[in-house]
């Protein structure tokens, strides 16, 4: 890759002086030279010192039997710095149902399935998430989505 199209601030951000491209990509070597992709730089969230990858709370929300689509980014906490914020959409016969679950229903079922500090402190609820033409979740649109918020005040420190 030469750069991004007539966007030089872009390319001097990920094409630096020696060479390299930086993707941004957070990953995990293995023993056995298996390199696994963990999330974006950009998406991880930093709530009260701990690193939070919005991938895996992301894979923990699919497993709702009610969620169809989740997205996970940062929500600025007063406190914490940053909590994450859960954008979901519900599967269509769940949002046809007059038993929708609730923000705290989904809050307390992560609770049993994730380490508290991962444990999402905002769910919105959306009829559809967001995309590209390609199907891709817009995650900067939910982060700018989650900033206007303004920042999370609860008495709740955990």
């Amino acid at each position: 890759m030469l750069g991004y199209l007539k966007d030089a601030a872009a390319t001097a951000q990920v094409i630096r002086g020696d060479g390299w491209f930086y993707t941004g990509d957070v990953a995990v070597m293995h023993p056995d030279g298996y390199l696994e992709i963990k999330d974006r730089s950009k998406d991880v969230i930093i709530s009260g010192g701990e690193n939070i990858s919005s991938v895996e709370v992301e894979s923990i929300l699919y497993g709702h039997p009610a969620v169809d689509e989740a997205a996970v980014v940062a929500r600025p906490d007063e406190f914490w710095g940053e909590t994450p914020c859960a954008f979901v959409s519900l599967k269509r016969k769940q949002q046809e149902k007059q038993e929708q679950p609730t923000a705290e229903e989904v809050i307390a079922w992560c609770r049993e399935r994730m380490p508290h500090y991962m444990v999402p402190k905002t769910v919105v609820f959306e009829e559809e998430l967001p995309k590209t033409s390609t199907g891709k979740i817009l995650k900067y649109v939910l982060r700018s989505k989650a900033k206007q918020m303004g920042p999370r005040t609860s008495s709740s420190r955990l």
